[in-house]
């Protein structure tokens, strides 16, 4: 272990199978699991924005020579074009205000907090490494799209309203109690990508991305079926299905029967679809998925009539961590690190400095 990597705890046991009854998972999910509530960012809408970033496709390349270091985080306002100064705990605490809703349980912000901060050193260090122009040397931007989500205090504020002295003090606390920690994997901080709720069973990056992280494997996440609106049918007309269907796929191929131009292929144990076929054309789940913006990949399609009707399980690529998944755990009586160390098995949890 490198000098600067300080107190590592392995996260090497085995956890136990999450129970078969589900628990009552309360405050707004991933999507917003509370219909009653004001609505909060929900796991579901913010984990979106980790697959384009914490869950962005991890690199084919080794990354080498990391080190802590504790300072802040240069973040490019991408509306001004400034390059401001964030301190590490105020990033930290407003990943997880962007990130999970504040009603999730403490033990499960805890863990959030610590993916968040995870991906925050990944991120800078590979900017250090092979600077992006367009960043102007930061380390990221606070364009959602394509970076993790990330509140000011006063977008914060503006976001939970009335409820945000609580919830603010409550995210606050459990960042608090993990800042000196992250997740690394042969001492370098993880790809610590998130969802929202898997299809029961969360995927490998290789069936997602195409590329084999050791880390990033499937594991049981079967609180997830239990998740509000863990499955979801879309209808799609005739017209609008072969609208969507040849824009997304040019020059393909639709024929008059509606039941030919989209079927599924192979499909992983965890739900995924791998492969599917678009009229004349073999394509992949994802690019699917895309095409008609689906919550996941894990879907069916069935035909009734002149349209489609598609069915998704889960919301996000299913990668890495389920928001759901760890509010569940938590309600069990969890820690944030078994948490972590069910989700991302093999990687570990890393103390990088003495105080929070």
């Amino acid at each position: 272990m490198k000098r600067y990597l300080s107190t590592v705890i392995i996260l090497a046991a085995a956890v136990g199978l999450l129970p078969a009854i589900p628990v009552c998972l309360g405050g707004k999910s991933a999507e917003s699991s509370h219909a009653a509530e004001k609505p909060e960012q929900s796991a579901e809408d913010t984990s979106e924005a980790a697959e384009e970033s914490a869950d962005s496709e991890p690199e084919a390349e080794e990354t080498a020579g990391y080190e802590y270091s504790g300072e802040p985080y240069k973040v490019l306002d991408v509306s001004t074009g400034e390059v401001l100064e964030v301190p590490e705990r105020d990033y930290v605490i407003g990943a997880v205000c962007a990130e999970m809703p504040a009603s999730f349980s403490e033990e499960a912000l805890k863990a959030q907090a610590v993916a968040a901060h995870t991906y925050a050193e990944r991120q800078r260090m590979r900017e250090r490494q092979s600077p992006t122009a367009e960043l102007n040397g930061a380390d990221f931007s606070n364009d959602t799209s394509k970076y993790q989500g990330y509140f000011t205090q006063e977008q914060a504020k503006q976001y939970f309203g009335d409820s945000f002295d609580e919830s603010y003090a409550k995210i606050s606390a459990a960042a608090d109690e993990v800042l000196p920690y992250l997740i690394t994997y042969n001492d370098e901080p993880i790809i610590s990508a998130f969802h929202s709720m898997s299809s029961g069973r969360t995927e490998s990056a290789e069936n997602a991305w195409g590329a084999s992280v050791d880390y990033l494997v499937p594991v049981d996440s079967s609180y997830d079926v239990y998740a509000p609106k863990y499955m979801e049918d879309v209808r799609y007309e005739k017209d609008v299905l072969r609208n969507k269907l040849e824009t997304a796929f040019e020059g393909v191929t639709l024929g008059d029967d509606m039941t030919s131009w989209l079927s599924i292929g192979q499909v992983s144990d965890s739900g995924t679809v791998l492969t599917a076929t678009v009229g004349d054309k073999t394509v992949s789940g994802n690019d699917v998925r895309t095409a008609l913006s689906l919550r996941s990949p894990c879907f069916e399609v069935k035909f009734d009539g002149d349209a489609a009707v598609i069915t998704t399980k889960g919301y996000g690529h299913g990668v890495g961590m389920s928001q759901y998944g760890a509010n569940a755990m938590a309600a069990e009586g969890k820690s944030f690190s078994e948490i972590l160390l069910h989700y991302y098995p093999g990687a570990e949890l890393t103390q990088v400095k003495t105080g929070g």
